[in-house]
């Protein structure tokens, strides 16, 4: 579906103008009948069962005496007599009518709700996403069916709206009003992203934070959200520690070429201890190539010069296949009999928070054996 402008209109007197003015529009382009030739009429169908029916629901409408309760059933169904025939416009105008001549009904959220849906059925997003924001911020909430009015709304402006802020407040407003009816690890890293997109990083890496206790969760469009969200936070964590250009350039380098031609001479040099320095800060691995994890916890002890048992540690010239503008591999080999081959995965570093640092080439780890 296509993504729009979010569309901003609380105000009391815009709203009475949508209800009254375009509904009048549709009924003037929907060419059946004037609005000076009676309103009942425009309502009914045309076969005669449908229109014995309207008439029925029509009357039991007009008593006086009837509670809102039994307003909300009789206009439900007239409602689902327009859906059973795809008359939308009459269905948006006969429900526009009545909450323009009962603003105080208790049900009108749910009568706008169909409205709204009524809209989307006939492609005008636009206006579908004016109701449901409309629904929300000014509306008290409702279950019909088991199910919230509110969140209904909420769910259809995620799919709407384009701009960061607003799709900030959906998630705000689903997270802190409907917890346990979400998916909240969904929630938690879209709001990361959106937060990301509108430059509010302190308040992305916190939904971040939120996010990562969900491992193991599917965000779709992300298969690797969980690795971005933890690396985005330990980078963050990590950043207090390197407040100085020596110390925040230590492990980054300005080009790929730069940090490959350190590792190759450090590796000439024969002093593999040496080369454990210039491992990345934050989130190194060392795992096999079908071993599935975030990075290994017991890195802090690790000590590279104890797989080196077969001497001199070679390495292949030019980077292994699959290579790209973001990551690359170093096949290298010579290291423990068990496992000589050893890959060296090297990565550019995402971290839009630090300008200075963002774009910069890391190595990140290492793959044991040789790669399928």
């Amino acid at each position: 579906m296509k993504r729009l402008p979010f569309i901003k209109c609380c105000s009391p007197l815009l709203f009475k103008l949508l209800l009254v003015f375009i509904p009048f529009i549709l009924i003037m382009c929907d060419g059946k009948t004037s609005a000076n030739t009676g309103k009942r009429a425009y309502y009914l169908e045309k076969t005669a069962e449908q229109k014995e029916v309207l008439k029925t629901l029509f009357s039991l409408l007009s008593h006086k005496t009837n509670s809102n309760e039994e307003n909300f059933g009789i206009i439900r169904e007239i409602a689902n007599q327009y859906r059973r025939s795809n008359n939308n416009y009459r269905m948006i105008n006969f429900l526009s009518e009545w909450v323009d001549a009962h603003p105080l009904d208790p049900y009108n959220s749910y009568y706008l709700l169909r409205i709204a849906e009524c809209y989307l059925k006939e492609d005008s997003q636009i206006i579908a996403a004016l109701y449901f924001n409309l629904i929300v911020k000014n509306y008290p909430d409702l279950t019909v069916h088991g199910e919230s009015i509110h969140l209904v709304c909420l769910k259809q402006l995620i799919t709407l709206v384009n701009r960061p802020t607003e799709e900030i407040w959906c998630y705000e407003t689903l997270i802190s009003h409907f917890p346990n009816n979400i998916d909240l690890a969904q929630a938690y890293f879209m709001l990361g992203q959106a937060e990301e997109k509108n430059g509010n990083w302190d308040d992305a890496i916190k939904a971040y934070k939120n996010f990562i206790p969900f491992y193991g969760s599917i965000i779709a469009g992300f298969p690797e959200a969980y690795t971005y969200a933890k690396q985005m936070v330990d980078f963050y964590n990590a950043e207090k520690y390197y407040n100085t250009p020596e110390r925040k350039f230590a492990r980054t380098f300005e080009t790929l070429s730069e940090l490959i031609s350190t590792i190759k001479s450090t590796l000439d040099s024969g002093d593999s201890s040496r080369l454990w320095n210039y491992r990345a800060r934050v989130n190194f691995f060392a795992r096999s190539w079908t071993q599935i994890g975030m990075e290994d916890e017991e890195l802090g002890n690790f000590s590279i010069s104890t797989f080196n048992t077969s001497g001199k540690v070679h390495y292949a010239q030019d980077l292994s296949e699959g290579s790209g503008s973001n990551d690359a591999y170093l096949r290298t080999w010579g290291w423990s009999k068990l496992t000589p081959v050893w890959y060296f995965y090297f990565r550019k570093v995402y971290f839009p928070i630090d300008p200075e640092v963002h774009g910069r080439w890391e190595w990140a780890g290492i793959y044991y054996g040789e790669r399928f």
